[in-house]
């Protein structure tokens, strides 16, 4: 089989190189001159772990190119992917126009039946525009081709992506032909054999399914934020709380982890744009709306412990950052926390040092040179008057504790991810913060 992914993004560049992994041969495209000049010489626009090499070494099997044409490489495939970003407007809605181009430009180039996938995250309805806009196409060039538009929408999470597409918990897939459902079918075949789940469904469902999803996970991490908020007034440990309600099956140990709120490119985006899909179509997603209304609210929760242990004084303070990225294992700053805490410690008029292993490049995109950016964690933490810890990242986790001790200006540490033991640090002299346990006591 052969197929094309338009757009080299996260999602697009893993599903085609994972593609070619398993022997089908793959065409990404962008219209990024210098991106995919890059991946041709093996420079990767993103980070995820394992992914590096596994392009490279597909790329030199021949199993992967790279190229800027989707007209040129439309001749005998069978699938194309639409893998091209879907960016929030101002009124929460995904945007469409990167989706509809390449529909258009399909619609222009395609001679044999093909199988159009969106891979990009679309709310419900997209496929049937994607469909329109193929056909007004043809329709221009007076042709009868045959098309089918399928919905695969894509479950990775960034730092196992590979592993999350290679391995996956279900493939779902929105078919209206059974046509599209075996080519569907063989294309996925390698995976089947592992024994992996694929669920076929309708369009709109399947639509809907990725949207589902994300929110219902987002709706996890935003009440256990709400109930960490709580344990603090109440002098509960949320620790203990989420061990107790996590051995439920019914509940699960996964996304009730507290901290200082979600981020990155698929929630924050994802949970707007169903609120914005439901209000157009005359419904309330009132959960929702709490949701994200508690997301944004935790993103503060930290700097307000700061502020509180400093009397609303942090002009001229000195703070270290640990870790930049909205979570470990990617270099994705798109709606981090962290960006959140540094701004308002920059209008207190603090000083920041910060350190992440992989997102200080995507973070001066962001901040510039506002803060200080640090060779590593102990760099980072130099004369700091506070350290805070932003993203758990394993590096973190096992400080020399001593060696901290020395290196800081106090001995203070407000923790967003409460990944250390509140009876370790008092024994080595610090002052702890965290989230959802009143550490004052």
């Amino acid at each position: 089989m052969k197929i094309v992914v338009i757009g080299t993004g996260y999602v697009g560049l893993v599903t085609g190189t994972c593609f070619a992994e398993v022997g089908i041969d793959v065409v990404c495209i962008d219209v990024d001159t210098k991106k995919i000049e890059n991946l041709k010489k093996g420079i990767m626009p993103i980070y995820e772990p394992g992914l590096e090499e596994m392009v490279i070494r597909n790329a030199e099997k021949g199993r992967l190119q790279f190229s800027t044409s989707l007209k040129d490489n439309l001749t005998e495939a069978d699938v194309a992917f639409i893998a091209v970003g879907t960016p929030p407007g101002e009124d929460g809605s995904a945007d469409l126009k990167y989706v509809i181009a390449v529909a258009r430009e399909i619609g222009q180039g395609i001679n044999e039946h093909i199988v159009v996938v969106t891979k990009s995250t679309v709310p419900v309805g997209t496929a049937n525009k994607v469909r329109n806009a193929v056909q007004e196409e043809l329709n221009k060039r007076s042709s009868n081709i045959d098309f089918d538009v399928a919905s695969n929408p894509e479950f990775l999470k960034e730092g196992a992506a590979i592993d999350d597409f290679l391995k996956p918990d279900r493939i779902v897939v929105g078919v209206e032909s059974r046509r599209a459902e075996e080519v569907m079918r063989k294309l996925y075949k390698p995976f089947l054999l592992n024994g992996h789940p694929i669920i076929f469904m309708d369009v709109p469902s399947a639509e809907m399914t990725k949207y589902a999803a994300n929110a219902m996970l987002a709706t996890k991490i935003s009440f256990m934020n709400d109930v960490a908020n709580l344990c603090e007034i109440m002098g509960a440990d949320v620790n203990m709380v989420r061990k107790g309600i996590g051995s439920d099956p019914r509940i699960g140990n996964r996304f009730i982890y507290p901290g200082i709120g979600y981020g990155g490119s698929c929630f924050p985006k994802d949970v707007k744009a169903l609120i914005k899909t439901a209000a157009e179509n005359g419904y309330n997603m009132r959960i929702l709306n709490a949701v994200e209304e508690v997301n944004d609210a935790q993103k503060s929760v930290l700097f307000n412990k700061i502020s509180k242990h400093f009397n609303g004084v942090m002009k001229g303070k000195n703070f270290a950052v640990w870790g930049l990225s909205f979570k470990p294992k990617t270099d994705d700053m798109r709606e981090a926390p962290s960006l959140v805490i540094i701004e308002k410690l920059l209008a207190a008029g603090a000083n920041v040092k910060a350190y992440d292993p992989v997102a200080m490049h995507e973070a001066k995109k962001d901040l510039g040179e506002q803060i200080e950016y640090s060779k590593d964690m102990n760099d980072a933490i130099i004369d700091a008057d506070a350290l805070l810890i932003i993203t758990e990242w394993p590096e973190f986790r096992t400080p020399n504790f001593k060696v901290m001790g020395k290196l800081m200006k106090n001995k203070l540490v407000f923790d967003g991810r409460n990944i250390y033991d509140i009876g370790e640090m008092k024994e080595n002299g610090f002052d702890y913060y965290c989230i959802g346990i009143n550490t004052t006591k």
